[in-house]
């Protein structure tokens, strides 16, 4: 039976490399394992951009924008058309970003006949998050408190929404997927990270 696990956290919360040490994990026990990251996806595209939709997507990443809601959904629907067994663990890692984009999961979930879809939220303040990405500063919107303010801005404005519309429907109930949604202390280290993470797979 498959397993999906959607991560979600502030720039700086560790969230990638949590959901990649969650694959790993997967890995290990023999279990093929899909991960979509839709921010990989995107960069993806910008390497090298030549259509106006392209060039569209480069703007609005150097803009640190977040994409309008049909591109990312596009993105990951597409993974998992092409990529999708009922055998396989699904990591999303960006997914889903703005509240308009939950359905649209929701529904390919219930398409794909997945029972159960885990919302892991590592959540981390904003003072940790500047501290982090000033050390990291390994993009070009870390490089001043302004860029960073900016992204943590947007995750209050458009992501957290998204978060409280899985908390919402799992409070429902009524959906034929059963979401849990997991809280996550993102203030620990790694480790004390991941034991938190062990506990809920």
């Amino acid at each position: 039976m498959s397993q999906v696990f959607i991560f979600y956290g502030k720039a700086g919360s560790g969230k990638g490399t949590q959901a990649e040490k969650l694959a790993e994990h997967f890995k290990s026990t023999g279990k093929p394992v899909l991960v979509i990251e839709t921010g990989k996806l995107f960069r993806s595209i910008t390497e090298n951009p030549t259509t106006f939709a392209e060039n569209q997507v480069k703007n609005i990443i150097d803009q640190g924008n977040l994409m309008p809601a049909f591109f990312p959904v596009y993105l990951w629907s597409r993974e998992l058309i092409e990529h999708y067994t009922p055998e396989t663990v699904v990591i999303f890692d960006g997914v889903t970003r703005k509240v308009e984009e939950v359905a649209p999961l929701l529904s390919a979930l219930e398409f794909l006949h997945i029972p159960t879809a885990t919302i892991v939220h590592i959540d981390i303040s904003d003072t940790t998050a500047h501290t982090r990405l000033s050390i990291r500063g390994d993009r070009a919107d870390d490089q001043s408190y302004e860029s960073i303010q900016k992204r943590l801005d947007l995750y209050r404005e458009q992501i957290v929404p998204a978060i409280n519309e899985w908390e919402h429907l799992s409070k429902l109930g009524s959906s034929p997927v059963s979401i849990t949604l997991c809280q996550i202390n993102g203030e620990l280290d790694r480790d004390g990270v991941w034991e938190q993470i062990e506990q809920v797979i």
